[in-house]
């Protein structure tokens, strides 16, 4: 008897142990995560050095302790259970098994980069001073060289937990009623476990495949193999095949949902951007006048009020209102933008491993095996795929919120704005005369007003026309009229223009004319479409010159010796040539004597009705330089009373005898 009852005794002292160690060993885990958190972190965050990244090397610690606090707390009620303790301490892992994976995985998945974050801290004397104060101020009895020491427990910790309880069952009878309560603890802390490395690993296959890589054409090449390129068209014809529907595609319902609202916040974003980008554009050019800036040569009233307003507007409202702008909407629009990138670049990877998976899976089922690179093909895409299908909704969901915040900052932003102008210009309009006034009264006044200042415009352009000079003719030189004379048989009498006042060409093509020049038109149209800038031919030079400095220009024969230039438009209508532009080129009528003649230089003999039959040296009158489908290779001419056309090359143009000179107003 006395050899049964001391193993038993060995087996329970050995159980009240174990339990003992994992109460203490919990309760020393909470209190150093407590003075990582409280002591240590804090104590960093007030030195506020901007190269120390808190939130890399701590992560999620807040959630750790936050779980870990209740986890103790439950462990130390069980001490008072007696012997239904290790049953409580069972079915505690159970109930924390699910909150212990959610906090565990993410700091494990993040370990490996603050470890790295301490690795770059050591290197950089100023950094690791301030931190091993921060250590010696704070810890000094740990010892702690580095945060390293601290930021390990919760890895340590997560995976201790299946050996503290395989422990604990080793000293329990297996007829024991918590056995397998024991056992089923055991079981789901080494499945947390499994489950947070299995995370691990997807988060390494989605950190190499997430980057954004802005790739030059030349690196793009230089990265191509037999390998690579055996790779893609192998894709490539599986996609063909996919689309053709040789070969049924991989279905999986859960994710294509997930993807479509995934694309649709993606396009949701990216509009927003590029609308938030033209209204700012067009603030921009909203806020390009400037009145206030402009001296006003009046002391009071509404000009002045009006000066006052758009002086308030543009130096404080929209300047206050463009950097709310960009710290409420675009910053965190932006910050959107680039939170979608590392997805998007998993979601298109996902595509290319999905091809691969199913060409591999495929070659499995033919060949019973495949190699270890095509088993480590299929399991990035499982794991690939397993990721997005995790994380999927939640960032979806995050997403949608962020959109939703940002257009709601928008929104109220609009509505600031416009309540500051009204609540503005209400002020603005009480200290005007017809602050109070009624609208129906107000827009009679408007009406009133814009009629007396029509009227009184009218009367300035009367009296304008009535007291300027009227202009002196000016005699043409003989080498003006042979200019004029080849202007004419080059573009005919309705293509002439007269030169009002001088012009100096200030651009490229443009001319330089003098006043009383003739010029002829060749298109009333510049390169642009701008119809105020003419292209003329100026009798050897060509180029381009302002519209309104011209007027139709036409010899006539005066009454008295010499020719000049007759009034073809009223007094009133030459004038307004010097300020407004000609609406477009018009024929005048010919009631003069011409000092020149088409004459026919060469025979021709109509070979159709529509034509007319020529004899060499017959006088002609040119009434169309062109055909009807506008080429001036045929004119239509009047040869005795007979119509019809003519090759424009067998015409020409000569002087009649006795001329009696050319003259132009000035």
């Amino acid at each position: 008897i006395y050899e049964e009852v001391m193993p038993c005794d060995r087996m329970e002292l050995s159980q009240r142990l174990a339990v003992e160690e994992l109460i203490a060993t919990e309760a020393s885990y909470v209190h150093n995560i407590q003075l990582c958190v409280s002591d240590i972190r804090a104590h960093l965050q007030k030195k506020q050095l901007p190269d120390l990244d808190l939130e890399g090397l701590f992560s999620n610690t807040d959630d750790i302790l936050h779980v870990s606090r209740r986890f103790l707390k439950g462990l130390e009620a069980t001490a008072t259970q007696g012997h239904e303790q290790l049953l409580c301490i069972s079915t505690l892992f159970q109930e924390f098994k699910e909150e212990m994976e959610t906090v565990y995985k993410i700091y494990c998945a993040s370990y490996e980069h603050a470890l790295l974050l301490v690795e770059s801290y050591r290197k950089d004397p100023r950094l690791q001073e301030e931190i091993l104060e921060t250590l010696n101020a704070t810890v000094p009895h740990t010892g702690a060289s580095d945060l390293s020491f601290f930021l390990v427990m919760p890895v340590q910790r997560v995976t201790k937990y299946p050996l503290l309880l395989g422990k604990i069952l080793e000293n329990t009878p297996t007829s024991a009623s918590a056995y397998p309560a024991l056992q089923a603890a055991v079981r789901a802390m080494a499945q947390v476990n499994a489950n947070i490395n299995e995370y691990k690993r997807r988060r390494e296959v989605a950190t190499k495949y997430n980057k954004a890589e802005h790739l030059t054409l030349r690196d793009r090449f230089a990265r191509l193999n037999t390998h690579s390129i055996a790779k893609k068209t192998t894709r490539l014809s599986r996609l063909f095949m996919h689309e053709a529907g040789i070969v049924a595609k991989t279905e999986d319902r859960e994710y294509d949902d997930l993807e479509e609202k995934f694309q649709c916040v993606v396009s949701s974003v990216a509009l927003l951007k590029e609308n938030m980008a033209s209204y700012l554009g067009h603030l921009e050019a909203f806020l390009v006048p400037t009145p206030h800036k402009h001296e006003l040569q009046i002391d009071e009233g509404p000009a002045q009020q009006y000066r006052h307003f758009a002086e308030y507007f543009h130096c404080t409202v929209f300047p206050e209102f463009k950097q709310r702008l960009d710290r409420l909407v675009c910053q965190p629009l932006c910050s959107l933008s680039d939170m979608l990138v590392g997805p998007q670049q998993l979601v298109k990877k996902r595509v290319d491993k999905l091809l691969d998976y199913e060409e591999i899976q495929e070659r499995k089922s033919e060949m019973g095996s495949v190699t270890y690179d095509e088993e480590a093909a299929m399991n990035t895409y499982l794991a690939i795929n397993a990721l997005l299908v995790a994380e999927l909704p939640r960032f979806n969901q995050v997403a949608v919120q962020l959109l939703g915040q940002i257009l709601c900052s928008l929104s109220a932003l609009q509505r600031d704005l416009a309540a500051q102008v009204l609540h503005q210009a209400e002020k603005e309009l009480e200290q005007m005369p017809h602050g109070r006034m009624p609208l129906p009264s107000f827009w009679k006044m408007v009406e009133d007003t814009l009629q007396q200042s029509g009227a009184q415009l009218r009367t300035f352009c009367q009296t304008f026309e009535t007291v300027t000079p009227s202009p002196v003719s000016q005699t043409l030189n003989p080498a003006e009229e042979q200019k004029v004379l080849s202007l004419v048989s080059k573009h005919g009498t309705d293509k002439l223009y007269q030169v009002t006042s001088n012009i100096s060409g200030s651009k490229d093509l443009d001319l330089t004319l003098q006043r009383g020049q003739i010029v002829a038109l060749l298109q009333s149209v510049d390169t642009k479409g701008n119809t105020s800038r003419w292209l003329v031919d100026a009798g050897g030079p060509r180029g381009f010159v302002p519209a309104g400095k011209l007027q139709p220009y036409c010899p006539v024969q005066s009454q008295q010796p010499g020719m000049q230039m007759p009034a073809l438009e009223s007094s009133t209508e030459r004038r307004r040539h010097s300020y407004a532009s000609p609406e477009a080129p018009r024929p005048q009528v010919a009631t003069f004597t011409p000092a020149f003649q088409v004459v026919a230089g060469f025979s021709f003999a109509a070979r159709s009705p529509q034509e007319v039959s020529l004899q060499a040296g017959q006088p002609v009158v040119v009434l169309e330089p062109h055909d009807k489908k506008g080429s001036k290779e045929w004119s239509l001419v009047d040869v005795n009373g007979q119509r019809g056309y003519v090759p424009s090359s067998y015409l020409v143009t000569v002087p009649v005898q006795e001329s009696m000179g050319w003259s132009l107003p000035v």
